[in-house]
């Protein structure tokens, strides 16, 4: 399991910052079994799996949901076929996308995010849906992560739950702060929430967030941009599946801009940014496979008031790459 602590030491050794260790039991990494699942697949019939995402998923967290399937047995042209399918930034692609599963036959749909589980939700009747999503049960789609219920499993990213201390932490690693730039996705329903936590947490701790929309890849530079007229000194995401495939961009113009930047998932720091805070997330989309291969194998209603409940260790970690000067021209 890994812990939270500091990576690339010589380059990030200024701040001084102790080992710490995060692992907290969680009843909410995974979600237990919904009321209602569909039957047994029949022998020989290979696996028909949807997989809707708002764009296209992060390569690793694609090849760990892959690998944990393979690690139970499921090869993909052999026992299991995998429909792919993206909104491809269209208004009303996750809908679209969702509907074109569900006429596909699939036997499940794996939801890449909150705004892909609600599409999922939606339009998927009986079929079942596994989720990553990282608000899911202040957004309506289950009733609590111990007990689901409807048609609804999966994990969750934590991510309303962890936003104010991913502030505290940049206000830990650059003292200096007081303005910072959020950037969050209005489109993904699971932002409101971080966005307020987040709001919440720079007025407990004397900071001026500076709001910017960022929906897609197009829009990140006019964030920059809009962050360094209103004199930002550092940037934090607000988790959203979109950004994953544009973190590269992303930790290139905080370097460029000399802007300290926080994120939930460990890309961003190995991209060149900053810093990130927050559970592993390729390791939950390896485990999303377990939810998969109980729905396949035909898991049963819970029965007799009692929960089958995965208790899940999620680390909570800080993985440091290159570390910019701020805009002072100081190290944070």
């Amino acid at each position: 399991m890994a812990g939270f602590g500091t990576e690339s030491a010589g380059r990030f050794g200024a701040i001084g910052m102790k080992r710490r260790e995060f692992i907290t039991l969680l009843g909410g990494a995974g979600a237990a079994w919904p009321l209602a699942l569909r039957a047994q697949q029949p022998a020989g019939k290979p696996a028909r799996i949807g997989v809707l995402s708002i764009g296209a998923i992060v390569p690793v967290y694609l090849r760990e949901l892959l690998q944990g399937l393979r690690d139970l047995g499921y090869v993909e042209g052999h026992n299991l076929v995998i429909e792919y399918r993206s909104s491809n930034g269209q208004p009303n692609g996750p809908s679209a996308a969702a509907t074109e599963l569900v006429r596909a036959g699939v036997d499940l749909i794996f939801a890449n995010g909150s705004e892909a589980t609600r599409a999922a939700k939606q339009v998927a009747g009986s079929i079942p849906i596994v989720m990553a999503s990282s608000n899911p049960v202040g957004l309506g789609f289950v009733a609590s992560l111990s007990r689901p219920e409807g048609n609804i499993t999966g994990v969750s990213l934590m991510a309303p739950e962890s936003s104010g201390k991913r502030l505290e932490l940049l206000k830990e690693i650059v003292p200096s702060l007081v303005n910072v730039a959020v950037l969050w996705n209005p489109d993904d329903p699971g932002a409101a929430a971080s966005l307020r936590e987040t709001v919440a947490a720079a007025e407990a701790i004397g900071l001026k967030p500076q709001i910017l929309a960022a929906k897609d890849g197009n829009s990140i530079d006019a964030a920059f941009a809009d962050a360094l007229k209103q004199n930002a000194q550092a940037v934090i995401l607000l988790p959203a599946p979109t950004w994953g495939i544009h973190l590269q961009r992303v930790a290139d113009l905080a370097l460029k801009d000399r802007l300290p930047s926080m994120y939930i998932a460990a890309e961003l720091p190995q991209a060149g940014g900053l810093v990130s805070y927050g559970v592993n997330i390729a390791a939950l989309f390896r485990r999303a496979a377990y939810y998969v291969d109980r729905i396949l194998k035909g898991a049963k209603p819970v029965e007799g008031g009692e929960a089958c409940r995965l208790t899940g260790r999620t680390a909570h970690q800080v993985r440091t790459g290159h570390q910019p000067q701020n805009r002072q021209g100081a190290r944070p």
